[in-house]
Parts: structure tokens; C-alpha cells; sequence
């Protein structure tokens, strides 16, 4: 989706939140038109157009960026402390490292200074608990995360909660969470925030429209699904939509006749081979990534910072270059049995050609009471 291009974006700017109202200046933009500015014909689409629109959430965030930027410079010009953004990185996944120093990036761009507190594996919870309150009580520090997943022996939840809620740079403290689903300001998840400014900012009318969500994780589609569906006259304003929440277990059909009765739909991963009649907020590929997928679709990463493809029926591979013959009959119970017959057949005739064979050599034997068994008489 358009938001993943942002996501690093808000992991940073998301500091500036808590206690620096000066810093705040492009979060208006975030705020709902008032009703009577809504119109139930306008949409950024024709609506004789059954185009998907396709939003460029790098474009965006470039944008978003640079606001941060002037806002951090204008507030250090006033005397006050440079935000500085703590992450806390445990172990050695890769994935987690990229996301990290993409983090790191986006902070140094908007001149925010930040820093890494590497953590073996193996640390213990109450280590990486103690490490956290020390963070908490150090003025310096004016954001803070723990970069997940975790290790397998540390809660996740227990550690989230033990960020101070006003340095709680991902939003997952259950107090942030809380006052998000009671339409109260708070800090937002960065995928929800990135996706919320998208639509604010490319003019998406949200009101008494029907959304459709793909995925029900609490750091992204529940927090997306609250921005969109609540008040936008209360304390921290919503969308007013109509939202469907689906996830990993709501049936194929069921989904497609959603997506289909959807304004706009919300979504981590999409498929061009058959593109719903709707908007999708997604980043395409870049220019010089376009045969990088030689049998697929090819999608941009923007936290890893490279292209990844979604391949074709009977493909596989990191670049679909392997065909996968078993592939063609993953959803046909027709294929297993046309195959079985074809099987069958050709054992039968393989058979029949044995038994004629058999039959005749036990003809040419001149003895009536030799007895043919295979190629032997007895």
C-alpha cells in the first residue's frame, strides 16, 4: 500500500508529537472537512471510471518530510531542544536492521537526532525492562521505541507497556491504543498515520462512504479501521465511513463481493491481474525495476528498499523464474481427476498389451497340459 512508503516517515516524525505543539503544524492537515463540505458525488475518481487510482505515497512522504523538516528547525530556532529519537534493537534479524536504519534516515533528514541501543538475542525481559524505564526517565530522550518482533522468550506486550506513553513512538502502549479507539488525541501507529494523511492530503472523501480493510493487526488494520469509521466531530476527529474489517479467514467470495461493493479499499498486498472496480492506496514499482519480475507483478518495498513480486499462477521464485507444474491444479478438483484418468487409462493399456502378449506365446505351446505362467510352462 501507498502508507508502507510513508511508514518510515511517521516512525520519526511521530516524536514531535507529545508536548511540542509548534511541531504540529502539518498534522491540521489531518483533520476531516466539516460535513457540509462533503458531497456524496464527489470522489477523486470519475464516477463513470472504473480505473483504479494509483496514489504515490513516496511523493507524499517527500512532501510530509520537508514540513517536518521547517518545523523542527523553526522550533530549535526558539531555543527549545532538538527532538532526539531512541530505538532499541534486539538481535540480528535483517529485516529488522533495514527497518531501523531507514528510521535512522528519516530522522537525520527532518534533523532529528536519534540513536541505536543494540541488544544480544538473549537478553532477558527484566534486562530489556530496565534498559526501557532508564530510557523513560532520561530527558534527553524525546521518543522512544523497541524495534519488533521480539525474541521468542520476550513478551512483546509487557515490553510496548512499559514505554512511557508520551515517548511511545509506535503507538502500542495500551494507553495510546485506548485513547485511539475513544477518539481521543493520541499517538498513532505509523502505517495508520501514514495512511489517514494520504487520504486527507489527496482530497479522498471518507464520509458515509463503505471501506474495506484487509487485515485485522493491531498496529495496522485495527488502528486504520478506527481513523476511518469514527465521529469526525469528536475530540480526535474520524472519517465517518462504513468500514468491513477481513482478514486471513474471511472466504474468498465473501471478500471479492466486499471489495466490489467498496468505495475504497485498504490494503497490504494487491493483485493487478484482477484489479477491483475501486481505489487502492499502493506503490508501484520504480522505472528501473520493471522486468525485474519475470513472471509476475512487481511491487516496491519501501522500508527494505527493493522490488519483491507477486507471481503468476504456476510460478515461483524470487523472481517467479521457476514454473511449478503442481500449481495449475492447487484449486481444481477437476485437474486431479482428469489427471487420475488419464493415469488410469494408460495403465490399463499397458495391461491389456501384457495379457495379449502373454495370452498368444501360451497359444503357440503344442503340449495341452503345459501351463502358462508368465513366460514359463510348466
Amino acid at each position: 500500500m501507498a502508507a508502507a512508503a510513508a511508514a518510515a516517515l511517521c516512525s520519526s516524525s511521530c516524536v514531535l508529537r507529545p508536548g511540542l505543539a509548534p511541531l504540529r503544524r502539518w498534522r491540521s492537515l489531518a483533520r476531516p472537512l466539516p460535513r457540509a463540505a462533503y458531497s456524496t458525488s464527489s470522489s477523486p475518481r470519475s464516477a463513470a471510471s472504473d480505473e483504479a487510482t494509483i496514489i504515490s505515497g513516496t511523493k507524499l512522504a517527500n512532501q510530509v518530510l520537508k514540513e517536518v523538516q521547517r518545523d523542527v528547525e523553526s522550533w530549535v530556532s526558539l531555543g527549545n531542544k532538538r527532538p532526539h529519537l531512541t530505538v532499541i534493537l534486539v538481535g540480528d534479524n535483517p529485516a529488522s536492521h533495514i527497518y531501523v536504519r531507514n528510521k535512522m534516515k528519516a530522522a537525520a533528514a527532518v534533523g532529528i537526532s536519534s540513536e541505536i541501543i543494540l541488544r544480544p538475542k538473549d537478553i532477558s525481559q527484566e534486562e530489556l525492562l530496565d534498559v526501557t524505564v532508564k530510557l523513560n526517565k532520561d530527558s534527553t530522550v524525546s521518543g522512544l521505541l523497541v524495534q519488533l518482533p521480539l525474541p521468542g522468550h520476550i513478551d512483546e506486550r509487557t515490553v510496548c507497556n512499559a514505554i512511557a506513553p508520551g515517548k511511545d513512538v509506535d503507538g502500542f502502549h495500551i494507553m495510546n491504543i485506548g485513547r485511539l479507539c475513544l477518539d481521543q488525541p493520541s499517538i498513532i501507529p505509523a502505517t495508520a498515520a501514514a495512511v489517514w494523511e494520504i487520504i486527507q492530503r489527496t482530497g479522498i472523501q471518507t464520509f458515509g462512504k463503505n471501506v474495506v480493510v484487509v487485515g485485522r493487526s493491531k498496529n495496522v488494520g485495527m488502528p486504520i479501521s478506527m481513523l476511518l469509521h469514527t465521529d469526525g466531530e469528536h475530540e480526535r476527529p474520524g472519517g465517518d465511513a462504513t468500514v468491513t474489517i477481513t482478514h486471513r479467514y474471511t472466504p474468498k467470495e465473501q471478500l471479492k463481493i466486499l471489495t466490489q461493493l467498496a468505495d475504497i479499499v485498504i490494503v497490504a498486498a494487491a493483485d493487478y491481474t484482477e484489479q477491483p472496480k475501486l481505489l487502492k492506496l499502493m506503490q508501484t514499482c520504480l522505472e528501473e525495476h520493471h522486468s525485474y519480475c519475470i513472471n509476475g507483478l512487481c511491487a516496491f518495498h519501501s522500508e527494505l528498499r527493493k522490488p519483491i513480486c507477486k507471481c503468476l499462477a504456476g510460478y515461483n521464485g524470487e523472481r517467479c523464474e521457476h514454473l511449478t507444474l503442481n500449481s495449475y491444479a492447487h484449486n481444481s478438483y477437476e485437474r486431479y481427476i482428469a489427471v487420475g484418468i488419464g493415469v488410469g487409462i494408460l495403465t490399463g493399456g499397458v495391461l491389456a498389451i501384457v495379457y495379449c502378449y502373454v495370452r498368444k506365446r501360451c497359444r503357440k505351446l503344442k503340449s495341452p497340459y503345459k501351463v502358462c505362467v508368465g513366460e514359463t510352462a510348466l
